[in-house]
C-alpha cells in the first residue's frame, strides 16, 4: 500500500513540482496546502501517513505548525541548510529533515522506517 502523504509549503510551484515527483516515486499525494489552516484541515480529512512541512511558511512558522499536528508523522523540508536550522529541528516533533533538493520516495520511506537522530 502506498504512503500516504501531504505537502505543505507556501510555494504553489514547489507543492505542484513535488506532487509530480512522489507520485511517480510511489508516493501518494492526498492534498497539498499552502498554510497552517489548509494543511490542519487536510491532515484531519485525509489522515495521511506523513505531513511534508516547509520551514518557512510565508509569515508563519512550519515548526509552529508540526508541532500541532500530533497524530501523524512530520517531516521538515527546506531549502535552507540543515546546519541553519539544526536548533529549531532539535527542539521539533519532526521524525526527520529533508532537504528539498533530496526530496524522493525513497527518502520519506526510510525515514518513515528509521527516523533520524537529530
Amino acid at each position: 500500500m502506498a504512503i500516504r502523504c501531504v505537502i505543505v509549503d507556501d510555494s504553489e510551484r514547489f507543492r505542484a513540482s513535488a506532487r509530480r515527483l512522489l507520485t511517480t516515486q510511489g508516493i501518494s499525494v492526498v492534498a497539498d496546502a499552502a498554510d497552517s489552516g489548509q494543511a490542519l484541515q487536510a491532515v484531519e480529512e485525509q489522515e495521511p501517513d506523513v505531513v511534508l512541512v516547509d520551514v518557512g511558511l510565508g509569515t508563519e512558522s512550519g515548526f509552529d505548525l508540526a508541532a500541532r499536528i500530533e497524530s501523524t508523522a512530520v517531516i521538515m523540508i527546506s531549502s535552507l541548510a540543515p546546519d541553519d536550522i539544526l536548533e529549531l529541528l532539535g527542539r521539533s516533533r519532526a521524525i526527520g529533515f529533508l532537504p528539498k533538493d533530496q526530496l524522493s520516495g525513497r527518502a520519506i520511506t526510510r525515514m518513515l522506517t528509521q527516523p533520524q537522530e537529530m
